[in-house]
């Protein structure tokens, strides 16, 4: 299902662009893909979080898209608009492209098999979440859903503290992010690294979400974050004991 309704607004942009080749950021980082700017900070178009999976078990929640992510999703929904797609099966496309695409993505179904995830769910590896047979199960999406820049490098949750930006805040904590996460109150909510935990711990507080349901202390499992392996090991049996007792 569609969450919002951005994505008929940017098809011309969309289809503007190149065909059948890796776009860049001098063709994406620009005007008719900018949402919203504050200082250094800019925030652009992307579809692929425009698309949410109602029936899935597990959330992950990530800051925000980084570049990577926004070229795939945005060469998926050109694809999809050549073929005459509707707007939510190539919403749908660009996400399942996009989602923690790269290295990112072995690292984090390394984490989330070593949790023993994939038996609670009964399926043979997590990684078979990104894949036809058990996407139904996964959800994916970011505090930030649109792809944030710092000086056109990716946002990382510092410089500028998360917390501290009343620009950053207000799309952390917009009615839709919360509207997305009450839908998912029911599932397992993995938060990745501590900026999008101290969030969920924002809404838990409000009663938004429930700390049982919230999988504390999983690292971003980006390969910038050197100390993963050692906080994903530091939080290891916390993190097994909640997956068991609410899957």
């Amino acid at each position: 299902m569609l969450i919002s309704s951005h994505f008929p607004m940017y098809k011309p942009a969309i289809l503007s662009l190149p065909k059948d080749t890796a776009l860049s950021k001098e063709e994406l980082l620009v005007d008719k893909f900018l949402m919203e700017r504050s200082g250094k900070l800019e925030m652009y178009y992307a579809p692929h979080n425009e698309y949410m999976n109602p029936s899935a078990k597990v959330v992950i929640v990530g800051l925000t898209p980084g570049w990577a992510q926004m070229r795939i999703a945005i060469q998926e929904a050109r694809r999809g608009l050549e073929e005459g797609l509707l707007d939510e099966e190539i919403c749908r496309k660009a996400k399942e492209a996009a989602r923690f695409a790269g290295t990112m993505r072995n690292e984090l179904i390394r984490m989330l098999d070593a949790l023993d995830l994939h038996r609670h769910l009964n399926i043979p590896s997590c990684g078979t979440l990104f894949q036809e047979e058990h996407k139904i199960l996964l959800h994916t999406t970011s505090l930030l859903r649109y792809p944030v820049f710092v000086e056109k490098k990716n946002y990382s949750g510092t410089h500028p503290n998360l917390l501290s930006s009343e620009f950053l805040m207000k799309h952390a904590l917009s009615s839709s992010v919360q509207d997305e996460l009450e839908i998912m109150k029911h599932t397992l909510i993995i938060p990745l690294g501590k900026r999008v935990e101290d969030i969920l711990q924002l809404l838990v507080s409000e009663g938004r979400l429930t700390a049982e349901q919230c999988l504390w202390g999983f690292p971003h499992p980006s390969g910038a974050n050197g100390h993963r392996h050692k906080q994903f090991a530091y939080h290891q049996e916390s993190m097994q004991k909640r997956i068991k007792t609410f899957l």
